[in-house]
């Protein structure tokens, strides 16, 4: 059988709040493959975003092994996470945190900035992801002239720039009409079809059905599917 791309054993992760310590996760034990299509679901605060940042390399657990391409990131730099966070692995947010002041096409670039130079090759791709997602004709706008459901797509696009391993979802499709919504997963289902391997946090049952596989992420833990 082929090895994980993504493998954690026993990761645990508390925050301080004056006094009080909370521990967020209680020992995650979790494997992933290239191709997998992954939904968790779980209560408000039960500790799906502070997986998914530990997920994306944005925190680092207090303890426990993560594994990511066999790596024990752990161990990384944090200019090392940097750059696997940047080749490897695309975000997508409820927010859509795309900048106001950049048109749809500077913001699906952003990534290929960070990464160090902007190529040809680089804004041909980005011109293409915008064409496929039905933004052709929206390259120019910035996000003020976009609907709901069209900025989510321009993050997608941003998401996809430097052609991840992995992309992480959280809650995608949480500030979106029910039509708008219904794009966007099938926007993810395709992807998956592609080999691209997706993890997604939402709190909608049905968004969580168009997934491969759910887990549910309670107090700290999952639970029995």
């Amino acid at each position: 059988m082929s090895k994980p791309l993504i493998q954690l054993i026993d990761i645990r992760k508390k925050f301080q709040s004056g006094k009080i310590t909370y521990e967020v996760l209680k020992g995650i034990n979790l494997e992933v493959y290239m191709g997998d299509f992954l939904a968790i679901m779980g209560p408000s605060g039960g500790g799906k975003s502070t997986l998914l940042n530990i997920l994306g390399l944005l925190d680092r657990p207090d303890s426990g092994l993560y594994l990511f391409e066999g790596r024990e990131v752990n161990t990384f730099s944090e200019k090392e996470l940097s750059r696997l966070r940047n080749q490897k692995i695309g975000f997508i947010f409820q927010a859509f945190h795309l900048i106001p002041w950049a048109t749809a096409l500077e913001n699906t670039l952003l990534p290929a900035l960070y990464g160090g130079e902007i190529t040809k090759e680089k804004i041909q791709r980005a011109h293409e992801l915008l064409e496929k997602l039905g933004l052709g004709d929206k390259k120019n706008h910035k996000p003020a002239e976009l609907s709901g459901g069209q900025q989510q797509r321009v993050a997608i696009a941003r998401a996809l720039i430097n052609n991840p391993t992995l992309l992480l979802a959280d809650e995608p499709t949480g500030n979106l009409d029910s039509q708008s919504s219904e794009e966007v997963i099938k926007i993810f289902e395709n992807l998956n079809k592609e080999g691209l391997t997706i993890i997604m946090v939402t709190h909608e049952r049905e968004i969580a059905q168009r997934a491969k596989k759910i887990k549910f992420l309670k107090d700290g833990k999952f639970i029995e599917d």
